[in-house]
């Protein structure tokens, strides 16, 4: 082809596979050029002809490359100086739309650009605008929280959405949402409620982005930008070995007294013990299986999958046996007593006609023992901490009280393992006063 020959518009199109509107661009504003020579925009008959450019040669190839072919969308030079790109994306409901992102620079652009193309060669949605916290979130909790998590949890994040995220954040969309507005958000709940309650909104809201970035609705999680409040721990005060032995002896005559053994000797949660099963307790052998736990939960009574889903197998103590038998006899009593009021449930721990006894019925009967008994009131959850409390006196490594107590961390059992009982520590801080005084300390 020689180097004076001149091509028709529709030639240049095909050879440089650029759009006629793009080649009717660069004619009029004189940027096709042959060296240094502009190109005459019209020849002959009307018809626009263009000089070919030679490989290698000319000043078009050189502008041509910030250009982009048909359907690989455009990026230009904003007045305040940032750059801006527009690509035609699939949307989630099946349309294409346009969608624009920003750079400060060209070459970021350029790479925002190329990344919307291939989730276009890929067929992912891209929604040109993201949905409202207040849009998402429930989405959230219906399609992500709801199918995977218990429902006490899903309960406490819609309780969390519904009272704060939704009423202060709501109007946020995902992409939109800042560091600064997450930050105000917690100082402001904070202030109204307690910083146990904003690190609560924020741990759920941190939960709520991390599900969207999986999604590729946004790019990042602000949330995990912002540090949460700052919560006291609450004090841990267990009965100590004396005050254990005096509620042991006080609640010896309660309906639910080996209840409260399991509760002391095994650290079972309450909802453990309520959901127990003759079927899980195997007294021959000394082996108690925890398969689920019985809640409540708008006014009906539930099994559920222990907390943290950790099912286990314990050996029983010896000292959870009679009382055991003696429960399993008295429950037999009072089913031939009831007679056909009795409904047969299979749960060790009933009412007098066989229903499965209330969670919060056991906390009752727990706390009245103990002020009978002259005792300090303390929550049956701290029975758990004095369970591992005292295994912790009896060298009990911290790997087996993980898997006794049913821990999903061995950090979980170390905060509660530093909590050693006073004597312990008295007793090893003796044994090191031995072993100092063995030789005189000189001056």
């Amino acid at each position: 082809m020689r180097d004076d020959e001149l091509l028709t518009v529709p030639d240049v199109m095909e050879r440089l596979k650029l759009g006629r509107s793009t080649v009717y661009d660069l004619i009029r504003s004189r940027r096709l050029l042959d060296h240094h020579r502009p190109v005459p925009s019209h020849s002959g008959a009307g018809c626009p002809r263009v000089h070919h450019p030679r490989t290698g040669g000319g000043r078009l190839m050189a502008q041509q490359r910030k250009r982009n072919p048909n359907g690989a969308g455009t990026t230009t030079k904003r007045k305040d100086g940032r750059y801006q790109c527009a690509v035609y994306v699939l949307q989630p409901d099946g349309t294409r739309a346009r969608k624009f992102a920003y750079g400060k620079t060209w070459a970021e652009c350029d790479t925002k650009r190329r990344e919307l193309l291939a989730k276009v060669d890929q067929g992912v949605p891209v929604p040109t605008k993201s949905a409202k916290l207040a849009e998402w979130l429930p989405y959230w909790l219906d399609n992500v929280i709801k199918p995977r998590r218990k429902l006490s949890t899903f309960d406490k994040y819609e309780a969390h959405v519904r009272l704060y995220l939704v009423p202060l954040l709501g109007a946020k969309r995902l992409e939109s949402l800042g560091v600064t507005d997450v930050r105000r958000f917690l100082v402001r709940l904070e202030k109204e409620t307690t910083a146990a309650t904003a690190k609560e909104s924020h741990r759920v809201l941190r939960s709520a982005l991390s599900s969207a970035c999986r999604e590729e609705l946004i790019t990042r999680n602000v949330a995990k930008l912002v540090e949460p409040p700052r919560t006291d721990n609450r004090e841990l005060t267990p009965w100590t070995l004396d005050e254990t032995l005096d509620f042991l002896a006080a609640s010896r005559k309660d309906p639910l007294y080996a209840a409260f053994v399991l509760a002391i000797a095994m650290g079972l949660r309450r909802g453990e013990i309520v959901g127990l099963r003759w079927s899980d307790v195997d007294l021959d052998n000394r082996v108690l299986y925890v398969r689920q736990q019985t809640q409540r939960r708008r006014g009906v009574l539930y099994d559920d999958d222990p907390k943290s889903r950790r099912r286990r197998a314990v050996s029983l103590p010896a000292l959870c046996i009679a009382p055991l038998r003696w429960h399993r006899m008295r429950q037999a009593a009072a089913r031939a007593k009831a007679g056909e009021r009795w409904q047969e449930s299979a749960y060790v721990f009933t009412t007098r006609t066989g229903r499965p006894v209330e969670p919060r019925n056991v906390y009752r009967s727990f706390t009245r023992v103990a002020q009978s008994a002259g005792l300090r009131v303390i929550r049956l959850h701290d029975a758990r901490h004095g369970t591992a409390t005292l295994l912790t006196a009896a060298g009990v490594a911290p790997r087996v009280v993980m898997e006794i107590l049913g821990h999903s961390q061995i950090s979980i059992t170390m905060d509660v393992y530093t909590h050693v009982v006073q004597d312990t520590q008295r007793e090893a801080m003796s044994h090191m006063d031995r072993l100092l005084r063995r030789r005189p300390i000189r001056a």
